[in-house]
This record gives C-alpha cells, sequence and structure tokens, in this order.
C-alpha cells in the first residue's frame, strides 16, 4: 500500500508524529520492533500527567489512541532497506513485504550500550540509571555514585551531586588535575580503584566491589553509556549523520527535516538530551512539518 507517510519507530516520537498526522487525515503506517529503548525502567518522571507511570503501558495507551483513526496502519517488523525514487520512499521490511510513502519519519531509537561490568546490565533502568532528572528525585540523599566512561564523566558526576552524597568511580582510568579539584570542591568523593562488580538484591543496587577486596555501599549507579542508531535506514538514503559526545546524532533543521528531502528524523536520534518529553515534542514537529509540505506540494 501507498502511505502519505511511512514512521519507522512507533516509541514516543513516532506516535506523537502518527496520532498529528492521522488528525490531518493523512495515511500513515508506523513499522515497530515493539522494543522501546525505555523499556527496561518501570517508572517514567517528568512527563505532566504520566509522572511516575509505567513507559509500557503509556505506550499502549498512545498506540491505542493512534488506531482508533482508521487511516493509521501499524506493522510489527523492522525496516531493512530504503531509498527514493521519484519522490516516493520505498521501504523493504524483514519480512520481505514492501512499502511505500510520499514522506518518511526516521524515529527508531538508539540502544545504549553497557559496560561489561558483571552487575551492572541487568540493574539498568532501576539502580543503574543516565538522567538524574528522570530517575534523580527517588535516590536523593542516598548513597550514589558515577561510573568512568568517557570525557563527559566527571560533568556527569558535578552535576549528580545535586541529588546527594556523590562518589566518582575512576574504574583505574585518569583525571586531570584541575577536574578532580573541581571535584573535591564540590564535596564529590574520587575513587581511583578498578571496579570488579555491583551487588544488591535483584535489581536493587546496594554495594559497588573495587579491586584489592574493596567495596563501598551504593545506592545508585549513574553511567553515560555511548550508544549507535538502531537502523541503518538514515545511512542508507543519504542523511547528514553527525558524531554526537556518545553516539551517532542523525541532522535535522528546526522543523525535524534531514539532509535529504522530505525525510524527517524524530526523537533521540536527532538530539544530545533524551527524555519522553523531547521525543513526543519532536515528533510532533515533524509531524506539523511533513503536514504542511504536503498540504503545499498539493496546492502547488
Amino acid at each position: 500500500m501507498h502511505y502519505d507517510t511511512i514512521i519507522i519507530g512507533g516509541s514516543f516520537a513516532g506516535l506523537s508524529a502518527a496520532i498529528y498526522l492521522a488528525r490531518a487525515r493523512k495515511t500513515v503506517c508506523v513499522v515497530d520492533t515493539g522494543e522501546p529503548r525505555n523499556r527496561f525502567a518501570a517508572q517514567s518522571h517528568g512527563f505532566f500527567a504520566q509522572d511516575g507511570s509505567d513507559p509500557k503501558v503509556m505506550l499502549e495507551t498512545m498506540r491505542e489512541q493512534v488506531a482508533a483513526y482508521p487511516t493509521v496502519s501499524f506493522i510489527t517488523d523492522a525496516a531493512a532497506d530504503a531509498f527514493e525514487e521519484d519522490g516516493t520512499f520505498s521501504v523493504a521490511l524483514w519480512s520481505d513485504a514492501v512499502i511505500t510513502g510520499k514522506r518518511l519519519l526516521l524515529s527508531f531509537g538508539i540502544s545504549d550500550i553497557m559496560p561489561e561490568t558483571p552487575g551492572l546490565a541487568e540493574r539498568w533502568g532501576a539502580s543503574v540509571i543516565h538522567c538524574p532528572y528522570c530517575h534523580g528525585y527517588e535516590f536523593s540523599g542516598r548513597q550514589l555514585g558515577v561510573l568512568n566512561l568517557s570525557p563527559m564523566s566527571h560533568h556527569q558526576a558535578m552535576l549528580i551531586s545535586e541529588w546527594g552524597p556523590t562518589t566518582f568511580y575512576l574504574d583505574g582510568g585518569n583525571l586531570e588535575a584541575a577536574e578532580s579539584e573541581t571535584l573535591m570542591q564540590r564535596g564529590i568523593r574520587i575513587e581511583p580503584a578498578a571496579v570488579e562488580r555491583l551487588g544488591g538484591d535483584g535489581r536493587n543496587l546496594s554495594e559497588i566491589h573495587l579491586a584489592g577486596g574493596l567495596s563501598r555501599p551504593l545506592d545508585a549507579l549513574f553511567i553515560g553509556p555511548r550508544h549507535h542508531l538502531n537502523s541503518a535506514i538514515a545511512e542508507q538514503i543519504g542523511c547528514r549523520i553527525e558524531a554526537g559526545p556518545l553516539g551517532p546524532m542523525i541532522k535535522v533543521d528546526e522543523m525535524q527535516m534531514t539532509s535529504v528531502p522530505n525525510a524527517f528524523a524524530a526523537g533521540d536520534i536527532t538530539r544530545i538530551a533524551h527524555n519522553v518529553t523531547f521525543a513526543c515534542a519532536d515528533g510532533i514537529m515533524a509531524a506539523m512539518a511533513i503536514h504542511r509540505s504536503l498540504a503545499f506540494e498539493a496546492a502547488a
């Protein structure tokens, strides 16, 4: 079937775009694998009227509301390839099906690359976390740690200290003298020893084990992991991709259009700051830009 817009990725950005396009009476196909980035978190915070809600329930509700519009179709699949020819985008799916559309919205998201520290990956989204604005409040005043993963990590430690007593775990890495001085001035403890493993009951963190048989009490560990794009589609169609501080980002303009005409992108794949509010706003902006481009094209 031929659609007005194909949306690759049906999480917060993609669904926000879909409902706006549906309300503009455009035909939309949402292609999604059902594995959103925040599926590891039990609660999502900071989004009005949904603070503390389960993100999976939030997405289920959004999908139900979008599905109520007759011009929207859903395909549970992954996009394998895409190309543009004569103003039409063709998207080949892993199931071998091919769909076409006048506009393309990329909102397939990113995946975090977890450090190999034993006990870390299974606590991701619970007591090993990234965004203090999303999850920091629940750990206020408790024993907090930041793991040294990148040149950005010491900045993360400075920020996290706003929520409680913080230790910066160098994990055997190095720190410039000026950076050490800045951290100590803020009351942040610096632990140079290598991290061997994390411990605790289930997904809860209670201690961090260091080289030399040392251990420290710890309630939450903040990390800034690198990430990768969940799909190669942007590169395949020729979108400009830039190197961000923690991974690649698709370059977009103020209306969420990529460097490829009529191809848009929204959500975590386009920005440094990641949260539900930003993702929804990006999706809405992209939808409005897509609708306007379709409307003005028809009038030309």
